[in-house]
């Protein structure tokens, strides 16, 4: 609970920064709707010619566009943006001021930034998820929602932390920022269902870059498609990926000097 309120308050701090610039709120929505606009056009010319793709029909990777653009929200709400302070801070040495706080110095930095108008990236999402589970005619079951809900997590777990071993690299090496920007261009590949790509990139974008666990998994279980081998290997990387990068971060921080070095 602690945890909660320390988080909540970051948020309400981010909510207070954003608003005095409320021009970003139609930047952020122009941009939203274009993306979500050139996904639906795309979706619209392949599938004037085919009634499949890979086996997914059109409103099931209606569907996966719109997970794809709940994790893309929450990615921009509060993963990167602290990432990219975090970065900022190893190299100016305003990280000395979050090592000094009585709390987690993970926690702190992962919570310190937010983007609030991100938050239309997720309601997008949650709109264009919903009208096309409405399309499909799927009635979601307690079962599949629950199964949903954990690759979300599972999904959401494994590019935070791959986000963290990422920005911990700082540690390091100096300017690492542009790390995170390809990233975010290679998560662009999981508007399409990662089955859909050669065997080589389908492995890259399930282990090496796990875009598969954030995007194609957590439509599968909303569309029916999920098998209880993915829910597990989802789970289990999630674990091992957290795992991972926390230990990746104390054996960075024990390289950091201060600004004082």
């Amino acid at each position: 609970m602690n945890y909660l309120r320390l988080t909540m308050a970051f948020f309400w701090v981010g909510v207070i920064s954003e608003v005095a610039y409320r021009i970003n709120f139609f930047f952020q929505l122009f941009q939203s709707l274009i993306s979500l606009g050139v996904a639906i056009a795309g979706i619209s010319v392949i599938f004037s010619y085919t009634d499949s793709l890979g086996g997914w029909n059109a409103q099931e990777i209606l569907a996966l566009v719109g997970v794809y653009l709940l994790v893309g929200g929450i990615i921009g709400l509060i993963i990167r943006p602290g990432m990219e302070q975090f970065i900022a801070s190893v190299r100016d040495g305003n990280l000395d001021f979050t090592l000094t706080k009585p709390e987690d110095a993970q926690l702190l930095v992962s919570i310190q930034r937010t983007n609030l108008w991100s938050l239309i990236d997720i309601a997008l999402g949650m709109g264009v998820l919903i009208t096309a589970l409405v399309r499909l005619g799927e009635k979601v079951g307690a079962g599949q929602a629950g199964e949903f809900v954990l690759v979300l997590v599972a999904g959401g777990s494994i590019i935070y932390s791959f986000f963290l071993i990422l920005a911990t690299l700082s540690f390091w090496f100096v300017r690492i920022e542009n790390i995170l920007t390809v990233f975010q261009s290679l998560y662009e590949a999981g508007r399409w269902p990662v089955s859909l790509y050669p065997g080589w990139l389908r492995y890259g974008l399930t282990f090496v870059i796990p875009v598969a666990f954030a995007t194609t998994v957590p439509a599968e279980a909303l569309t029916g498609r999920l098998n209880w081998q993915t829910l597990v290997a989802a789970s289990i990387v999630a674990l091992v990926l957290l795992v991972v990068s926390r230990l990746f971060w104390r054996i960075g921080l024990r390289r950091y000097a201060g600004a004082s070095a």
